[in-house]
């Protein structure tokens, strides 16, 4: 099996940042959908699921090409056959 490739500190930090910002804009959306388009007293359409959900699945391929990324052993022969 190839080997797994660690994420360095800084793609972690960048990674971590991205939920942050992720879960404090949407914080901000729902509670503008709520209150500010008056969700709470009558029926709204829920926009903000369109949005969520995106980004949500750009969140997901993050994570997992930080967190589930191995080594492509065929890289290394396809670099040496480019050279010839």
């Amino acid at each position: 099996m190839p080997a797994k490739i660690n994420p360095t500190s800084s793609q972690k930090s960048k990674f971590f940042i991205h939920v942050f910002v992720f879960l404090l804009a949407n914080a901000a959306l729902w509670l503008y959908w709520y209150y500010g388009q008056g969700a709470k007293d009558k029926w709204v359409y829920p926009w903000g699921i369109w949005i969520t959900a995106a980004w949500s699945l750009s969140l997901i391929g993050h994570w997992a090409s930080l967190f589930t990324n191995y080594a492509d052993a065929g890289n290394a022969e396809y670099l040496r056959q480019k050279e010839n």
